[in-house]
């Protein structure tokens, strides 16, 4: 499109140079620049964009987005907007011709299951329609291309450009996760969704939002039309007290889910194993039968907002069913950690994401169930550089609900491993002094391992799918899925 009209879709303050240049893509990152490319320089905490300019126009960019009045950067055309991030949502997602309003786009948001849930209604879509794009934590996808995640929530302008390529690979639907932080940046700005999907609100990104009533302000913002567009509907689990007060304020067709009989979507129970999950969903369309290899109690609000999030997109019951059935295992949520030419171990690993108190609760009570007459031994620890409300908390649920709890580092970031465990430990000592620190991540989890008993259940907590630590401003490998069977072969040995 000419620049001229891109700058009427964002409302600029000024607009002056040669605007009736093409734009044939928009972008943050200097280095992705081409000919035809529109740069939008943001002023960030650490670094100011505004200083790639010059190696923008160098590669070719035929204008510049910004805050500050035209500077003399020999650009050929300059833009001011009163908000750079806004203007990188608008102006990609007009250079693109609106790519959310030609698919039937998902967005999940919530403080634990986000991606769980994504994964379920990826896979329902799958089964239902055959390709899909999916966009979330561990990767993005756009049919069976593959790229590993930097952000939960992509670059608006990201964003904008994988969504177009789903409309031309065909595409009919995509679903994406929404964190309170890109709805804060703007990074889901722009985007039409027909099904938004609310899963819970518990204590996390405080040193972010400063308040939970702030934190919950965010993410209201997906629901109640604040992002520039109303969801089709609004799918919220009314078991959670946030999700009772976003019910009330939500667009669209609001469809309930969560426990018993009083919601649209629900169970009234469920059959919990080490193989899965079995329950009947009660829902508008009729009763459908669930069976599900994810293990835990939490999936089962995770699967009653993929079913509704699948008939909202307009899917059949027999295809729901078969997309649950499909999505067989998320990586890092409660993931069972196997050995290949290993047989069913006598103790059972499981590595998982749970990095809030809520969460850490939810994997330590399913922990619990699969335990059976077998002891619980719990490895985790809290993120530097975060929320430290939630550090002792977590030390309480850890110690209390396990039967062996071994507090250890995370990612420390640039605080030290030491402090942060000493927050950790002020909510352990609440409950028992009996708890064993380790700061060393692999020698808690090989303590972990030999510790275990035939028919216990050690899990590991807190990174999940990450393959690194970051320590300092370094960052290291590290799985805590192989760490782990390199201390369970040797303990087998």
């Amino acid at each position: 499109m000419k620049l001229a009209d891109l700058a009427n879709e964002i409302e600029p303050i000024e607009a002056t140079g040669q605007l009736d240049a093409e734009a044939l893509d928009v972008t943050h990152n200097s280095v992705a620049c081409e000919p035809g490319s529109v740069f939008v320089a943001i002023r960030g905490e650490k670094i100011d964009a505004h200083a790639f300019i010059p190696e923008a126009a160098d590669r070719g960019a035929v204008a510049v987005i910004s805050e500050l009045p035209y500077q003399n950067e020999n650009v050929p055309a300059w833009i001011q907007v009163s908000d750079a991030r806004a203007a990188l949502a608008a102006s990609s997602a007009a250079v693109h011709e609106h790519p959310s309003r030609r698919l039937k786009l998902v967005g999940i948001t919530g403080t634990n299951g986000k991606t769980t849930t994504a994964h379920l209604v990826d896979s329902i879509i799958r089964a239902s329609e055959g390709t899909s794009a999916m966009f979330g934590t561990i990767a993005h996808r756009v049919g069976n291309e593959t790229t590993v995640a930097a952000n939960t929530t992509p670059e608006s302008s990201d964003i904008q450009r994988m969504l177009s390529r789903a409309v031309a690979m065909g595409c009919r639907s995509a679903v994406m996760e929404v964190s309170s932080h890109a709805i804060e940046l703007h990074r889901a700005d722009a985007l039409t969704f027909s099904v938004a999907v609310f899963t819970n609100l518990t204590r996390d990104h405080l040193d972010y939002h400063g308040t939970i009533e702030r934190y919950f302000a965010v993410k209201a913002k997906l629901f109640n039309g604040a992002l520039g567009s109303a969801p089709g509907a609004s799918v919220i689990n009314v078991d959670d007290e946030h999700g009772r007060a976003l019910f009330r304020m939500a667009k669209g067709d609001r469809i309930s889910y969560g426990f018993g009989n009083r919601t649209d979507v629900g169970t009234d129970d469920f059959n919990l194993s080490a193989e899965g999950l079995r329950f009947t969903a009660n829902t508008p369309a009729g009763k459908v039968e669930i069976g599900s290899a994810l293990v835990g109690r939490f999936h089962v609000y995770n699967i009653l907002a993929a079913v509704a999030a699948g008939l909202a997109l307009g899917a059949g019951l027999e295809d729901i069913a078969r997309g649950v059935a499909d999505c067989r295992t998320v990586q890092g949520r409660f993931e069972q950690v196997a050995l290949n030419g290993v047989g069913r171990l006598p103790f059972t690993v499981i590595v998982d994401y749970a990095h809030t108190d809520d969460a850490l609760k939810n994997v330590l009570q399913t922990a619990r169930e699969v335990a059976g007459e077998g002891r619980v031994i719990t490895v985790f620890g809290c993120g530097g550089d975060r929320d430290k409300t939630k550090r002792a908390p977590m030390g309480e649920i850890a110690a209390g609900l396990s039967d062996v709890a071994i507090v250890t580092s995370d990612n420390p970031r640039t605080e030290d491993p030491e402090a942060i465990i000493n927050d950790i430990e002020a909510g352990m000592k609440k409950v028992s002094p009996s708890y064993i620190k380790l700061t060393d991540r692999r020698e808690a989890i090989t303590c972990a391992i030999d510790e275990a008993r035939e028919g216990d259940v050690v899990l590991i907590a807190g990174k999940g799918h990450e393959t690194y630590q970051i320590i300092g401003g370094q960052r290291i490998d590290f799985d805590d899925h192989e760490v782990a069977r390199e201390a369970i072969r040797k303990k087998l040995s």
